[in-house]
């Protein structure tokens, strides 16, 4: 029997995480730069300001690296990429965080615009952003997808395009697992729930509606960042996980089954 050391040591691994700005991928990158990682990151509309970088490079050593990108176009997103890939002299862990709801619609009232920002800033940035990784990556690296409790469940009123496009999520996750198996290359996702101290839940839900979706979650508390930070960095451990593909990790206190 193999005896493996599970540290979370990740000193001088290369990381890029779409989305780091804010929330859970801000709450991603620190855990990652906490743990050694030479992290970078894009941004499309939360600009790190020069405390926030200096804060994370204090937490590991590794100053961070940040881009701003529309993960939806596809010349940025090729270009943008190969830049933090050179940055950092390749990249072991790619964290596809970008997403958004873009806003609430019934299907009866929503445009075929919306239908389409939607599918664009969650799984089309996914599919960008991973094709143009590929090359970058080296053989035994790992990808993970930030996925949602909607993906499951369909979501709350007026997010069934948020849900479809993060459940079709679920699905590239699975399809990927095997597509890039011969390189080695694992591809898991995190299907976050309610995670606070997001601009998400401060956008697109109330007070009230956060207070009712705590009550409805079996551990009686809402997730956080860092909560959600914990699993990605154990699903790009290749020594805590190296046995992990195609699997959705669901972070949400209990609440995809009560």
């Amino acid at each position: 029997m193999q005896n493996r050391d599970m540290t979370f040591d990740f000193t001088d691994m290369r990381v890029l995480v779409t989305g780091g700005g804010v929330g859970i991928g801000l709450g991603i990158v620190r855990s990652f730069a906490e743990q050694g990682a030479r992290v970078a990151f894009t941004w499309k509309t939360h600009e790190p300001d020069r405390a926030l970088l200096d804060e994370i490079a204090e937490l590991g050593g590794n100053a961070p690296i940040a881009f701003q990108l529309d993960a939806t176009d596809e010349a940025q997103v090729n270009e943008v990429v190969a830049l933090a890939a050179d940055a950092l002299g390749g990249l072991d862990v790619l964290v596809n965080n970008v997403g958004g709801m873009v806003q609430r619609s019934t299907i009866d009232k929503m445009s075929l615009e919306l239908w389409h920002q939607v599918m664009d800033v969650n799984l089309t940035s996914c599919f960008l952003v991973t094709r143009a990784a590929l090359s970058h990556l080296d053989d035994g690296s790992a990808i993970i997808n930030v996925a949602s409790l909607a993906g499951q469940n369909g979501g709350g009123p007026g997010a069934s395009a948020y849900g479809a496009s993060k459940a079709a999520m679920i699905g590239l996750t699975k399809a990927w697992a095997k597509e890039f198996a011969p390189r080695r290359i694992r591809v898991n996702a995190v299907a976050p729930g309610l995670i606070l101290d997001t601009p998400f839940h401060e956008q697109f839900n109330t007070a009230e509606g956060r207070a009712a979706g705590i009550a409805s979650i079996p551990l009686n508390k809402p997730g956080y960042p860092a909560d959600v930070a914990g699993p990605t960095l154990w699903l790009a451990n290749p020594r805590a996980s190296g046995f992990v593909s195609g699997a959705t990790i669901d972070v949400n206190g209990g609440a995809n089954f009560s």
